[in-house]
């Protein structure tokens, strides 16, 4: 049977990524459009002009181009729907496709919500339902980090004890990192996270305001303590940690993504570094082995002698795994379920921040905590936000 795909958010012109947005719809079209059984019928953006050339781009009929998805959903009904939209609106979107009762699964972009609450509030609705949802933290399909993890589970640097990344964000970017923290830790529960940041200066990403600089530590069950350094100053995010995440096991080290160098590396106790040529670097395969440019974006095109194609993005391996799974009846590896893990830190250090003290886990709370210290000071007040040490869940 045909899997009928639709998009929610396309966005304007992807040639011009910057933190008002990533128009991550066409990075999610070729996805559905290179597997087998899967078109690709509706799109939905409120301009319309976004939504016309997103459909020219990738052949979507002109009968199903909307502005509202609500009438997307009803009149092109499709199986599965990829949510692009800005974070702070994730939320209401999935839960409308889950009520609707017409998709079998929603792949949502991240970072999952902007609340907390809103979290776990899609889990919810999407189990109630008996909607498959799905976050797109594509890297852990990414050659890097699957050959990481073979190197963990080899025993290749000894038993796991230390996860660190270096990002400029703990919320729109840190949550890849976290996520793969989670991957690697193979989701032992998070037992605290104790966690600074500066927010003096405004910095906004997709509509969502993150610290501007902030350091983050926790300790999971299974023993493993994390570290993450944010921000975009010199001296700060990967300027502090030198690569994009490092593993300390007892017996040695595997770096990922290290600054002017190698997308993976190890080396054990005394000896030298081991460089592992993974063909991708953190972001996705390396320049030359990837089609660049729009006007490749539609389309699947042989390379060298045709006998191979070009290697798939990060982003369509996790749309590959979406339809795999729904296909299958299983529990797909980025469900919403399983990304809560990484949805929950970033939250849990702000409130940290919040509290100035730990945090212990599960998080009990609904809201945003940085958004609760920001509109604290704006507001004036000396009782909330950064010098509040009382344990009471900010609420939206």
């Amino acid at each position: 049977m045909t899997l009928r795909a639709a998009i929610i958010g396309t966005g304007a012109d992807p040639d011009e990524r910057d933190r008002t947005g990533y128009a991550m719809a066409y990075r999610h079209a070729p996805g559905y459009r290179r597997l087998d059984g899967v078109e690709l019928v509706a799109c939905a953006d409120i301009v319309r002009e976004n939504a016309e050339a997103f459909a020219e781009t990738f052949d979507v009929p002109s009968p199903h181009v909307y502005e509202e998805y609500e009438e997307m959903l009803a009149v092109a009904e499709p199986d599965v729907v990829s949510v692009c939209v800005p974070p702070a609106i994730h939320a209401d979107i999935v839960v409308d496709c889950a009520e609707s009762g017409i998709p079998s699964a929603v792949h949502c972009e991240k970072p999952m919500a902007t609340t907390w609450g809103d979290c776990r509030r899609m889990v919810g609705a999407c189990e109630r339902a008996g909607v498959q949802l799905t976050i797109n933290h594509q890297r852990r399909f990414g050659a890097p980090f699957t050959r990481a993890k073979s190197l963990l589970d080899d025993g290749t640097v000894g038993e796991l004890r230390r996860v660190e990344f270096g990002e400029v964000n703990l919320y729109d970017a840190g949550t890849h990192q976290f996520d793969l923290s989670g991957y690697f830790t193979d989701r032992s529960p998070v037992e605290w996270v104790l966690a600074g940041a500066d927010f003096s200066e405004e910095n906004e990403w997709f509509g969502t305001r993150n610290e501007t600089q902030g350091l983050a530590q926790w300790r999971t069950e299974s023993g493993v303590h994390g570290l993450a350094a944010t921000g975009e100053a010199p001296g700060t995010g990967r300027d502090f940690t030198g690569c994009y995440m490092r593993l300390s096991g007892a017996d040695g080290v595997i770096e990922i993504g290290v600054d002017d160098g190698p997308p993976l590396r190890y080396r054990t106790d005394g000896g030298g570094w081991t460089t592992v040529d993974t063909g991708e670097d953190v972001h996705g395969p390396t320049p030359g082995r990837l089609r660049l440019g729009l006007s490749k974006l539609a389309e699947r095109a042989p390379v060298g002698d045709g006998a191979s194609l070009t290697p798939t993005s990060f982003v369509e391996r996790a749309i590959e795994e979406v339809v795999d799974a729904l296909r299958e009846g299983r529990d797909p590896v980025i469900s919403g379920e399983r990304s809560l893990y990484a949805a929950e830190l970033p939250f849990a250090s702000w409130e940290s921040v919040r509290r100035r003290a730990r945090v212990d886990l599960p998080l009990e709370i609904d809201g945003n905590p940085l958004r609760t210290l920001v509109e604290g000071e704006e507001s004036g007040s000396t009782t909330t936000g950064i010098g509040d040490r009382e344990s009471e869940s900010p609420t939206e």
